[in-house]
């Protein structure tokens, strides 16, 4: 054996050796799970690389239970008991370093944001200036605005796909409803559109550039120190999709309101809530952290979050035939009808029933987010229900499509979309009604839970609400093949695609 063998033989023993070793001192070594889950967290990586996490942590909880066992220190929850503990709004347990991929590189220093850090102190810090631009009143304040959006998104489909020669033409709503979020995010955040609907197309690549890149955080986020070597690697020579594209947008938007402030004055957007939060707080925000609100607006706070729920929504109602009649039936009984030339407001529209039940069973059946929201255990340690209890730094989460399919949440068929489960039964009493649907609404995780629950929220209820009432109550819209099946891209947000359909007017 030549000395190079012989130095691969020992180094290759040397490394089963440790994995051994970890695995028999590994205070999790009871907790069950995949037998390579338990050695390296390659597991893992190749599970999220193939795209089959969910799938599989769903089944692998119907085995064994509600703990399993992912990584080397890396345990899956699906006990709804523990949401609220986890996922506390004391933050007690913090984030884990795979949200570190989320970090930005300037000048060679790692730069957090609201999102990625998993510090609670630059959390709050970071959230104080502009916490008050995300509440519901001023999501209600954006009505006027999102209704000229939604009247533009209604404008393009008459035209493109019920009028004249295009009438009856085959429709991607899924692209539509893309094209409609990440305008109305440029809207709201600018007050200027980005062409989206106008031009019927993906605009600069950036909702592709979106979900490149988080196929990126989702596969390597598995092992977050990879990162340092590819992504945040200035001598790697492959660049892997980033938000260069969205980001020069957002700072070309920025440096005209700066040098034209006048021009915009009036304006009652994000980028003047932004500025005025820089005045206020100067001591905490900067040029940078603008630029950086603005990012995190257009990017993780609001156009494909927004737009997969609502994907999800109409997909569902459109493969849902009794669903889609009794929606379609309460938008159209209104005493004022809902039309593109007077579209609803929230406060009617969140207070029908079917609708209502509709948007929290779509919240429900398909979260944004197919992976476990990873938090570290804090030195106290987590008791599960079995008595068992995971030692400190033990990383730990819960999977929304694992717990949103938990049968004694949510009762029978909590596989399908069945938007009756959030209505009271002709025979259920009132008490027993409110105690089922606060079961649910306590384990909710459609938007996060706790001190990180997505600031987007209050303005993301009011666009689904509003669009789902008006394009159902206005057009006929059925699935072009209703045996065909959508696609799914499952990264960190879970993605749908080609939803076909033809429209024609009510």
């Amino acid at each position: 054996m030549s000395l190079l063998q012989l130095s691969f033989t020992l180094v290759l023993i040397a490394l089963i050796t440790s994995f051994v070793l970890s695995y028999i001192r590994s205070p999790l070594k009871d907790i069950p799970g995949p037998f390579l889950a338990k050695f390296s967290n390659l597991w893992r990586f190749f599970n999220h690389y193939q795209k089959a996490h969910i799938e599989t942590q769903i089944a692998l909880h119907k085995k064994y239970g509600d703990a399993v066992r992912i990584g080397p220190n890396v345990v899956s929850l699906a006990d709804p008991g523990l949401v609220k503990n986890i996922y506390s709004t004391r933050g007690t347990f913090l984030k884990s370093d795979y949200y570190s991929i989320n970090d930005a590189l300037q000048g060679g220093h790692i730069i957090p944001n609201i999102f990625s850090t998993r510090s609670n102190e630059f959390h709050s810090r970071a959230l104080k200036p502009v916490q008050k631009l995300y509440s519901l009143n001023s999501a209600v304040e954006l009505e006027p605005l999102m209704n000229n959006t939604v009247q533009a998104l209604c404008s393009e489909l008459e035209s493109r796909f019920m009028d004249g020669a295009n009438k009856g033409k085959t429709c991607d709503i899924a692209d539509w409803i893309s094209y409609f979020t990440w305008d109305f995010l440029g809207d709201m955040t600018f007050s200027k559109r980005m062409g989206f609907m106008e031009q019927g197309k993906d605009v600069g690549n950036m909702i592709q550039t979106a979900e490149d890149v988080m196929r990126y955080f989702s596969v390597i986020g598995q092992i977050p120190t990879l990162d340092k070597l590819l992504g945040k690697n200035p001598y790697f020579p492959y660049k892997f999709a980033d938000f260069g594209v969205p980001a020069g947008f957002c700072v070309q938007r920025f440096m005209e309101r700066v040098q034209n402030p006048g021009e915009f004055k009036e304006k009652k957007d994000f980028m003047n809530g932004f500025l005025a939060a820089k005045e206020e707080f100067p001591e905490l925000v900067s040029d940078n952290e603008v630029i950086g609100y603005l990012m995190l607006n257009k990017i993780l706070g609001g156009a494909d979050t927004t737009g997969i729920v609502m994907k999800a929504i109409f997909y569902h109602i459109l493969k849902t035939p009794s669903a889609h009649r009794a929606l379609v039936a309460e938008l159209r009984s209104q005493p004022n009808p809902l039309t593109p030339t007077s579209p609803p407001s929230y406060s009617t529209t969140s207070t029908l029933p079917y609708l209502d039940a509709c948007i929290k069973e779509g919240l429900r059946i398909h979260p944004v987010v197919g992976h476990i929201f990873e938090r570290i255990v804090p030195s106290a340690g987590l008791a599960l229900a079995d008595g068992t209890v995971l030692p400190p730094r033990t990383i730990v989460g819960i999977n929304p499509w694992v717990l949103s399919r938990n049968a004694a949440i949510y009762g029978e068929r909590a596989d399908a979309f069945v938007p009756e489960r959030w209505l009271q039964g002709p025979t259920e009493p009132g008490a027993a009604y409110d105690a089922r649907v606060r079961k649910m609404r306590d384990v909710d995780m459609a938007f996060g839970n706790g001190n990180r629950t997505c600031l987007g929220r209050p303005l993301a209820l009011v666009e689904l609400y509003k669009v789902t009432a008006l394009l159902f109550a206005s057009y006929d819209i059925e699935l072009e093949d209703p045996t065909q099946e959508w696609e799914l891209h499952k990264q960190w947000f879970v993605w749908p695609h080609k939803i076909r359909v033809k429209m024609s007017r009510a």
